[in-house]
């Protein structure tokens, strides 16, 4: 009777491990293996186009974002520093060589006028010299119109006009600066580097900083290291700018064998997929796959119909690039191919793990095998 149930809990034991082996899904994995993500390709009538990356496809999917100032910004002459704005106030003062001036008492020969206010449309009024453009000019062109004009009235009018009050042009920085602030747009301070250094420069990673100037409804953003690449990016301000230094958001998903698996953000404006695998910690030497890696992407639709050389394909795209890193060129290509703002890399694990897995989980199922058949045999 003994031996009976014996058998009886032996068989149990077997269907258990039988049951283990047909079902793949018990069996503990970070993700999908190679063969299941292939077979969501469109090949196989799945909704992602797997693509093998190569030189081709390297340089069809070497996409940065685009960021830089268009010609409004980059086309804009310097201020200097005595540039009058609406809101400063002026001093003038005006001689006339009569006995009887125009802007004074018979007998006095200069007539002060002051705290003249620039209202906000930029103009300023000067008895019988009309209502003048002062916003955008200097103390020394207000003089030379006020001067032209009174000439037609009175002998050889001499004038002098001075800022009484009011900083002139000025811009706002805030972000990651050295200290935030309103500034006043001087002579040593007329251009967007010099204003970043005075405010005590940038305080985090040259290589992740983006400077963004917002001017007049308009705005543009550059890298900052391209400030200093690129001298055509080092634009005049203006005063009213608003410049805003920020990290840069972008960031990568790792899962699967990795050293890592998180949410990681951008060390460098490019970054390529040898060093997102690196940044993660690299492969994992016991269970990772170098001949599965693979990068997820929604990828626009001219870069897709390049990629797979069609044009017939309308709005974004699935796209599994596969990286196989066990080839000759495979760290080359690794090297070249680009890693995008909400790109996953997925690591599959090797074979072998997952067979070291099952046959663990063979051998602790054989064990409660022969528990069971030891408790069947009281």
């Amino acid at each position: 009777m003994k031996s009976l149930e014996t058998r009886w809990a032996k068989s149990v034991a077997v269907l258990a491990v039988t049951a283990m082996i047909a079902s793949c899904s018990i069996i503990p994995r970070p993700g999908p293996n190679k063969r299941e993500i292939y077979a969501g390709s469109v090949q196989k009538e799945g909704d992602a186009f797997v693509v093998a990356v190569n030189d081709r496809v390297t340089r069809a999917t070497a996409v940065v974002p685009a960021l830089g100032f268009d010609d409004k910004f980059k086309n804009a002459g310097q201020l200097g520093s005595d540039t009058i704005r609406p809101g400063d106030i002026l001093s003038l003062t005006i001689w006339e060589n009569v006995d009887k001036p125009l802007l004074g008492p018979e007998g006095q020969v200069a007539a002060i006028l002051e705290e003249v206010q620039v209202d906000g449309a930029g103009f300023i009024f000067v008895p019988y010299a009309g209502r003048i453009r002062a916003a955008g000019n200097t103390p020394e062109g207000i003089r030379r119109i006020i001067s032209a004009k009174l000439e037609e009235q009175t002998p050889d009018p001499q004038v002098e006009v001075r800022r009484a009050a009011g900083d002139g042009a000025t811009v706002s920085l805030v972000g990651t600066v050295g200290a935030q602030g309103v500034y006043p747009i001087e002579r040593p301070t007329r251009t967007l580097s010099t204003m970043l250094a005075h405010a005590g420069g940038v305080t985090i990673v040259p290589e992740i900083a983006q400077i963004t100037v917002l001017r007049s409804g308009t705005s543009g953003k550059i890298w900052f290291q391209d400030l200093y690449e690129h001298p055509e990016l080092d634009i005049a301000l203006r005063g009213g700018d608003r410049i805003l230094v920020e990290e840069d958001t972008r960031a990568f998903t790792a899962l699967g064998a990795t050293g890592t698996q998180s949410r990681v953000s951008f060390f460098t404006k490019d970054l390529s997929a040898i060093e997102a695998i690196a940044q993660v910690g690299g492969l994992l030497a016991t269970t990772s796959d170098p001949t599965g890696v693979f990068v997820f992407r929604n990828e626009a639709e001219p870069v897709t119909n390049q990629v797979l050389g069609r044009s017939d394909l309308s709005g974004a795209q699935r796209m599994v690039y596969v990286l196989d890193l066990t080839k000759p060129n495979g760290m080359f290509m690794a090297r070249d191919f680009v890693i995008r703002d909400g790109d996953t890399l997925y690591v599959t694990e090797a074979p072998i793990t997952t067979w070291n897995k099952t046959i663990a989980a063979i051998t602790g199922t054989a064990t409660s095998a022969d528990t069971l058949s030891s408790l069947g045999s009281l």
